[in-house]
């Protein structure tokens, strides 16, 4: 069984629309581990040592935030700055990461179809996305596709945010379970709940 663990990042946590129900869906599966960064490191004093440790003892790191300014949150970089570190994550005897997964699972204010060259935000999401995935890339991680919820101010209303809740729980568990196909995940565009590569329960 692989072992997950989910960094929520949320400044503005009490305004949020859909991240608390992401994050407290990730709470309730077992096998997931859960850290909310803004309320362990309000000030930005990350622990370095306590989260080297961390991701050391997972297989599938997860973050978990909003899409701000086409980037995540400022702790996650901050933390990205820190605790990667040459000989930890990267460079000569930087191995600890080799082997694990990456995956971010975002809100974004836009409808999907703004997230394309014909959209008014002009690129794919996944083109957003690039420095992290080069992070992974070069941390010796497997960066899986993201899986976002579009148009999330209005997903409640709208109906979509059970379903997207739903799938985000299927995803998790199939992580934990060693069920989902990573290389199909790598290779993928998007993560949605309809297109998790999944095999049949039999």
């Amino acid at each position: 069984m692989a072992r997950g663990l989910v960094y929520n990042a949320h400044p503005g946590d009490r305004f949020s629309h859909v991240n608390a129900a992401l994050f407290q869906a990730a709470r309730d599966i077992d096998g997931i581990s859960t850290l909310d960064l803004y309320r362990a490191y309000p000030r930005f004093n990350i622990d370095i040592d306590a989260e080297q440790q961390r991701l050391r003892d997972h297989d599938v790191i997860v973050f978990q935030h909003p899409l701000f300014w086409y980037s995540t949150p400022a702790l996650i970089k901050e933390w990205l700055d820190l605790v990667l570190e040459h000989g930890f994550a990267y460079g000569t005897g930087g191995e600890a990461l080799h082997g694990k997964s990456l995956l971010q699972v975002l809100s974004a204010a836009g409808p999907e179809d703004a997230y394309s060259p014909e959209g008014y935000q002009h690129f794919k999401l996944r083109e957003f996305l690039t420095p992290m995935e080069q992070t992974a890339r070069l941390c010796g991680m497997r960066y899986l596709a993201p899986y976002p919820l579009y148009g999330a101010l209005h997903a409640r209303e709208d109906g979509r945010l059970d379903p997207h809740l739903a799938g985000y729980r299927a995803l998790l568990e199939a992580l934990c379970d060693d069920r989902l196909d990573l290389d199909g995940a790598a290779r993928a565009e998007i993560l949605s709940a309809a297109t998790l590569p999944l095999p049949a329960r039999v």
